[in-house]
């Protein structure tokens, strides 16, 4: 699949930090259950904008390059969560706070949790078609101070597991970890089991009384609930396979952090052990789509990635319309 590689890659935690409050057994007998514990640690903004958070893990990064970000990024991919800017998305304030000038910005928003590995094929498209050479992939994960914090919400399970963080790639034609394939698959049919709402019945941009949040077609959830067991490992499989690779060869898998079931189910599901699945759900929560970049850019950082590793970076968005696993042939 190359030419395509990753350069480097940066992430961003807000200096919020929420710890969880221990749940006593007798009040809730399902807070003993390992599987369904809080996560430890989330962390949450305080009034940081998306674009913020993306220059806030961008910087470092190109420091750590030594390059000015001013004349290296031709294409500029985002996906935010949250939107500060209806009409413009982060994508355009990201690059004035970064002080560069990408000829094309685009503001990736129907993709979800699998996000980045879709980014990683579009900004393959753009640098084969020659429209681009070095790309900067950003993923912005800002409800949980935000949408999370609204009183109706904020004692929800979804609430409480939820985590803010920025996740950043800079992705060039000869980057030093070239991207092997992606995968992808698209399922409209379910796009409508998941869907912003209020208590009110209004919809979200109408005044009224009803806090805003996410919701999933209550007569699916088990159905939702088994298709998020099974896509990822069936994506990873389908990827393997498009690469000519054994899941087998995997030496490290990073996905994004739901919550432990999910991540338990899908290692077993594909026969890997813990420490081949890199999991950063108790420190950082659930990072929704910034989960893979964030948990990615920590695993570096860690050590936790070796020369020559292979490398696969897998999600589910929403309800589970869409998916996407990515492969990386690993180089510090």
């Amino acid at each position: 699949m190359s030419p395509l590689g990753i350069a480097a890659l940066g992430s961003y935690l807000p200096a919020d930090v929420v710890e969880a409050e221990p749940v006593d057994p007798a009040v809730d007998p399902l807070a003993a259950n390992p599987l369904l514990r809080l996560p430890r640690t989330r962390h949450r903004v305080t009034g940081e904008t998306a674009a913020r958070m993306i220059e806030r893990a961008a910087r470092p990064m190109f420091e750590r390059l030594g390059l000015d970000p001013a004349g290296n990024v031709d294409l500029l991919l985002t996906n935010v969560l949250l939107p500060d800017n209806f009409i413009t998305g982060a994508g355009a304030d990201a690059a004035r706070l970064l002080g560069c000038d990408p000829e094309l910005v685009l503001d990736v928003h129907n993709s979800g949790c699998a996000s980045f590995p879709y980014m990683l094929k579009l900004a393959r498209s753009m640098v084969v078609s020659g429209e681009a050479r070095r790309v900067l992939v950003a993923n912005v994960q800002n409800t949980a101070g935000q949408v999370y914090a609204q009183p109706e919400l904020s004692g929800k399970n979804s609430a409480l597991t939820a985590g803010d963080g920025c996740g950043v790639a800079y992705v060039t034609a000869d980057g030093p970890s070239p991207v092997l394939g992606v995968r992808v698959r698209s399922t409209p049919a379910f796009a409508e089991d998941m869907a912003l709402v209020t208590g009110s019945g209004r919809r979200y941009w109408e005044a009224g009384a009803g806090e805003v949040e996410i919701a999933f077609t209550e007569e699916r959830q088990a159905e939702i609930i088994e298709r998020g067991n099974r896509l990822v490992p069936e994506l990873v499989r389908e990827l393997c396979d498009k690469i000519g690779v054994r899941v087998e060869d995997i030496g490290l898998l990073v996905t994004n952090q739901p919550n432990r079931i999910f991540l338990m189910k899908w290692r077993n599901t594909l026969g890997l052990s813990p420490d081949r699945h890199f999991d950063t759900f108790d420190r950082y929560g659930n990072l929704y789509a910034a989960g893979v970049p964030v948990t990615l850019a920590t695993a570096a950082a860690e050590g936790r990635l070796r020369d020559g590793d292979l490398v696969v970076l897998a999600g589910f968005a929403h309800a589970g319309d869409f998916a996407a696993a990515a492969a990386v042939r690993w180089h510090s």
